[in-house]
Parts: structure tokens; C-alpha cells; sequence
């Protein structure tokens, strides 16, 4: 009937206008952002407002096909003042993009970050004796996992001091004062070591800022040193705002950073969350591993250390031992593999960089963590035959040159003038990925660049 027409059109109409407005909820629910990576290339991404900076990166993480695990970064980058900082994986990014205002130099930058969550690891090493203080509670006595324990229980939070330059405001001048940094703030003393309360002067506190590291702290600020980071008021986004410090080295850096990036998650976040952090970042202990022989009948732990180094020493040999079903990046086909998969036989593994010079070797390792056993391979800009190891070890970036050696028209690559031998580059990393060799540590992660 004509009613029953009517109604159906009505009820139609009905229908239609709430799928439109369901559908602009969704359209507004979501936002464009650009996302760059180390060769400034960009992609950009439709994601939901409610993002955080987590989400981005297993994101990107899945679109590219990689391992996840947990050292996969989105970074601030402000470019007007030369500042970079980890984003934290709980954070929105929404609001990291808001409080960027007009500044269109800003960008997000992913890429790995072997150091960001390395402290749950080793705190001993980015929190050194001299520059921590810790409470009556501890006794001043504590191992590695009471160490971030302290940090984050408000009760027993320990206190971080030492001299770092700082740029006086209005001026151009930097002049060193020792800084005390609680829970409760960034503080510098008016009268030398003082920590008296009235010697104390305020700086800042990190529930309302973020900590930033200077990219080119001489070139663009005029810092003493290249160590620079500063405390960027989430509230106040002027450049005349910025707290700019300067350490003498980057330990002292790294643990000033890390020491306010813990503040400021323990500040935030609830205990809940702090506590699923910390059990995300549990990773089996290198001094944890034991070396084992199992050429008998069962399996046994060699305690001996010199027995050990033996058995280092012939594994190594018997990497030699497999010359005959592996080719040399430069030598004479196999009748398994042809000639152009063999010469291009390490170009294809992600460690190495081919024509990489050797400041954007220390560049890359420098953004990918200044952690014991980040490395890369590249050319040798100085002798086209040879390659260079770059790796990672107490802060401090080494080259090491990998050099070519003939034995009787067949050709080996080396480490140590020719007593370790192997017959291509794969074989070199696999070798010094379990054993250290002349190194002084084995390599542990390699710099990692994608296309996004």
C-alpha cells in the first residue's frame, strides 16, 4: 500500500543518514601524519587520533616485514633548534603534533634505537657510582635490578649529581655549575657543590617537559662540547625557553637523559603500567650463558676457562673448514651458485652499508644507540679492496679493517693479519656474532635502514 511505501522510504532515509554520520565520525576520527626515516624519505599514513607512538611503529614494523622487538623508535625532530628525543611507546602522538604549533621544520622520524630501553638491562652502566646518590633505605649497596627498582619507587628514588655546562639565559655564554636532579625537579647550586636547600636554585620539573639531545650543540648553540641536551617545557614552545646543558662526555650525557626519561615516565604513567614495562624489556643475561661441549654421548658445561678459549679457537677453524660451500664476495664461482649471486653475496645482508663513509657510519650508530655491540660493514673508503667493521663499545665507536688474504690463489678475509680466516663477510659476522675474537665485544645488533 502507499502507506506501507512511505514508510519504507522513511525508514530508508533513516538508515542512510546514519550511515553518513557514522561515517564522517570515522573520516574525523582519523588523521594524515608523514613519517620519515634516516634517508630523509617519507611516507605518510592515515591513523586513528588516538594513536600512540607505540601503534606508529608496529605500524611500519608490519608493513616492512621486520623483527619486533621493542627497539624500533618514533622520534621528535625539531629542526629550528636542532633537538631530537625518543617519543615514549605510551605517548599520543596527537599531542606530540600539537604542541608543534606553526614550526612545519618539525617532523617523526622511525628508526631502531638499540639504547632506549638498554638501561632495564645494564643500569650499571648508564648510571656510574660517582654520579648517583642513593637513599639510607639502600644501604648505598645494590645490584642491577635494585638499581631501576629504586628508580621507580618514589620512596628510595635515588638522586643524580654532577657538573654539566649550561647556557645562561639571553646570552651566548656557557658556565659550569653542579646540577642535582630529584624527583621532584632539575635543581643547580649557586655555591659550588652545596646542596643545601637555600644554595638550590629550581630549573625544572618533567611533568609539564620533555628531554631533548642537541644535534649539533657547537655549530648551532655554541656548546663547550658536542654532549648537549636540553629540557623543553611542553607549556612554553619559544626556543628562548629551552633549558640548553652540555656534558664533558656522553656516559655523562646518557645518564643525565635516561635519568629524566625515567623521572618523567614514573611521573605519568601509573605503577601498572611501569611495572608491564619493565617486564617487556627481561632479557637473558650474557653472563648468563655458558660455554658447552657436546661432541660426547651427553652434553656437558665446560667450566675451564683456557678449555673454553680452546674450543672458541677450533670453531673458528672449522668455520674455515666450509670455504668449500661458501664463495668469497671476491673469488671463484661455486658449481652450486652462479657468479653474480656470488659476487653480490653480502650486498644483500642487511648489515651492510656498501658505500657508507666513515662519519655516516658514526652518525648512523650514534642514532641507532651508543649500546656495546651495534655494528655495520661497509666499503673502505680508503682501499676499495678492503672492507671496514664499525661497532659499538662503551659509548665509543671503533673501525676495525677487514683485510683481504691470499693463501695459494685462494682468497680469505681477516680481522687479525690473517690467524682467523673466512672465506666471505657472512661468515666473518656469524664467527665474531658468537665469538669476540680481537674485538672487544661480540656484534650484537646491526644498523638497520628500511624504505618505508
Amino acid at each position: 500500500c502507499l502507506s506501507g511505501a512511505c514508510f519504507h522510504a522513511a525508514e530508508l532515509a533513516q538508515i542512510h543518514t546514519f550511515f553518513v554520520s557514522m561515517c564522517f565520525f570515522f573520516l574525523s576520527s582519523l588523521q594524515v601524519i608523514k613519517v620519515y626515516n634516516e634517508d630523509n624519505t617519507s611516507r605518510a599514513v592515515e591513523v586513528p587520533t588516538d594513536i600512540t607512538a607505540r601503534d606508529i611503529c608496529q605500524l611500519f614494523v608490519m608493513k616492512n616485514h621486520c623483527i619486533d622487538d621493542h627497539s624500533w623508535t618514533l622520534f621528535e625532530q625539531l629542526s629550528h633548534p636542532g633537538i631530537e628525543r625518543t617519543i615514549e611507546d605510551h605517548e599520543s602522538v596527537m599531542e606530540v603534533l600539537s604542541g608543534w604549533g606553526m614550526d612545519t621544520d618539525s617532523r617523526l622520524y622511525f628508526r631502531k634505537n638499540y639504547a632506549k630501553y638498554e638501561f632495564f638491562n645494564k643500569p650499571l652502566d648508564f648510571f656510574p657510582d660517582h654520579m648517583v646518590s642513593l637513599s639510607s633505605e639502600t644501604n648505598g649497596i645494590m645490584n642491577h635490578s635494585q638499581l631501576i627498582q629504586t628508580f621507580l619507587n618514589s620512596s628510595t628514588c635515588p638522586e643524580i649529581h654532577g657538573h654539566l655546562h649550561a647556557k645562561e639565559q639571553g646570552r651566548k655564554s656557557w658556565k659550569k655549575f653542579y646540577f642535582v636532579l630529584r624527583r621532584s625537579g632539575l635543581y643547580f647550586s649557586n655555591k659550588g657543590t652545596s646542596k643545601e636547600p637555600r644554595h638550590l636554585q629550581f630549573i625544572a620539573e618533567f611533568s609539564d617537559g620533555d628531554v631533548y639531545t642537541l644535534l649539533s650543540a657547537k655549530k648551532l648553540h655554541g656548546a663547550p662540547t658536542d654532549y648537549g641536551f636540553c629540557v623543553k617545557s611542553t607549556k612554553h614552545g619559544s626556543p628562548r625557553d629551552l633549558k640548553l646543558l652540555c656534558a664533558d662526555d656522553e656516559q655523562t650525557r646518557t645518564c643525565w637523559v635516561t635519568a629524566m626519561r625515567l623521572f618523567k615516565v614514573v611521573t605519568m604513567l601509573p605503577p601498572y603500567h611501569i611495572l608491564c614495562l619493565c617486564a617487556s624489556q627481561i632479557s637473558i643475561s650474557e653472563n648468563s650463558l655458558v660455554a658447552m661441549d657436546f661432541s660426547g654421548h651427553k652434553s656437558r658445561v665446560i667450566e675451564n676457562p683456557s678449555e673454553a678459549l680452546s674450543v672458541a679457537v677450533e670453531e673458528g677453524l672449522s668455520w674455515r673448514r666450509k670455504s668449500c660451500h661458501r664463495l668469497s664476495s671476491h673469488g671463484s664461482p661455486s658449481t652450486s651458485q652462479s657468479p653474480m649471486s656470488n659476487i653480490a653475496l653480502h650486498m644483500a645482508q642487511p648489515w651492510f652499508q656498501s658505500k657508507l663513509s666513515r662519519d655516516e657510519a658514526h652518525r648512523l650508530i650514534t642514532q641507532q644507540g651508543l649500546i656495546d655491540g651495534v655494528f655495520l660493514l661497509r666499503d673502505s673508503q680508503s682501499n676499495p679492496k678492503t672492507f671496514v667493521l664499525s661497532l659499538c663499545h662503551t659509548q665509543r665507536i671503533k673501525h676495525f679493517q677487514i683485510l683481504p688474504v691470499d693463501d695459494e690463489g685462494d682468497l680469505f678475509y681477516s680481522l687479525d693479519d690473517g690467524h682467523t680466516r673466512f672465506t666471505d663477510l657472512i661468515q666473518l659476522v656469524e664467527f665474531y656474532q658468537l665469538n669476540r675474537g680481537v674485538l672487544p665485544c661480540k656484534l650484537k645488533h646491526h644498523c638497520a635502514r628500511i624504505t618505508l
